[in-house]
């Protein structure tokens, strides 16, 4: 059976740097609809001291999700140095699709075929497949294209994160702090070798009670217009969801790969909320038996960049595939785990084996 190996990463981030002082201005108001009387730097500051976000990328006014998305596919191709005509898919993970400056979602045509159109590939036999899977979409993305180049429908993949959350953001919600604008890709391709590329995976679909954790709603502001949806998250709960759940679904990843946490080489985890991440990798040490970690093994880039959703984790794999987010680095033979959890809720987790 085939196995599927990264063969080329690129990524962008926007350029456009978003502080702490962009907010200082804004008008919060709670979940439950009542304008909150603190002073906006107490606010900002209790909010950077939970989440550890000091700066976001915002992509610029005339910028759409697939031309982030276009340029992290470009950069991926060219590192994969292959004829961008033999691509089979193309996997496009986004939540939003190409979001105009007035928060208006467009999926119409597909967010996959509009970054081939933008590629300028020609060939009517490479497939555009569109990945709506809340955040965990990238990873999840990643894992079908494994499942399509294990049953030989396809040798050759693109697999792209994108999402521009600063356009579907409450202006009257503090957590719009958290979110932010990137994109990552990768180019995978199939191997005869079985000990490398994709050895595990791992996904967990609760659709119930957990619903509506993660959802679009109207402005917290009550005299705001209705009409609009916003992103909203209600952390506790997600907090206590993915505290739970996330480090049980890694666990069982790597025991399906046959491993020890003592086997892993790094974990790229989507990122929305330092401490939570924090908190999960200490829970997953701790089903070992694990008290006490290199905390290397996680890197984090959310105090620069973030949360940009589908684009977190390809994008920080490409940073440390290039040298660009030391001291972390990629060997020969390391096992990589990617994590994600998210809108649905769904929550994922491969195990990646470098050649």
């Amino acid at each position: 059976m085939p196995n599927t190996i990264i063969i080329g990463s690129g990524s962008y981030i926007p350029t456009k740097v978003i502080g702490k002082d962009y907010f200082m201005d804004s008008v919060f108001y709670t979940d439950e609809g009542e304008k909150i009387d603190k002073p906006n730097e107490e606010v900002i500051q209790k909010f950077i001291d939970i989440t550890e976000i000091e700066n976001r990328r915002y992509l610029e006014d005339d910028e759409f999700n697939s031309d982030l998305g276009h340029r992290a596919a470009q950069e991926a191709i060219a590192d994969a140095n292959i004829n961008q005509e033999e691509i089979d898919y193309i996997i496009y993970a986004s939540n939003f699709g190409d979001v105009n400056q007035d928060g208006m979602t467009n999926f119409l045509p597909s967010m996959s075929s509009r970054v081939k159109n933008k590629l300028g590939i020609k060939n009517r036999k490479t497939v555009n497949y569109d990945m709506i899977f809340g955040c965990p979409g990238w990873v999840e993305a990643l894992i079908l294209a494994d499942t399509l180049i294990k049953s030989k429908k396809a040798k050759l993949i693109l697999v792209v994160g994108s999402e521009t959350l600063s356009r579907v953001t409450d202006a009257f919600d503090r957590n719009k702090m958290i979110f932010a604008d990137g994109a990552g890709a990768v180019v995978v391709k199939a191997t005869d070798d079985e000990n490398v590329g994709i050895i595990a995976d791992c996904t967990v679909c609760d659709n119930h009670d957990e619903l509506m954790y993660l959802e679009n709603s109207p402005s917290l502001k009550p005299d705001e217009d209705r009409r609009p949806l916003y992103i909203r998250m209600h952390g506790r709960k997600i907090y206590e969801y993915a505290l739970k759940n996330v480090p049980d679904a890694i666990k069982e990843t790597i025991d399906k790969a046959n491993l020890d946490i003592s086997d892993i080489a790094k974990i790229l985890i989507h990122q929305a909320n330092a401490k939570m991440d924090y908190a999960m990798i200490s829970r997953l040490f701790k089903l070992y038996g694990i008290t006490d970690y290199d905390h290397d093994i996680a890197p984090m880039t959310i105090q620069q960049l973030g949360n940009s959703s589908v684009a977190t984790i390809p994008t920080m794999f490409d940073l440390i595939n290039k040298g660009k987010l030391k001291p972390h680095t990629f060997k020969s033979k390391d096992n990589v785990v990617f994590a994600s959890v998210g809108a649905g809720m769904n929550i994922n987790a491969v195990v990646y084996r470098f050649p």
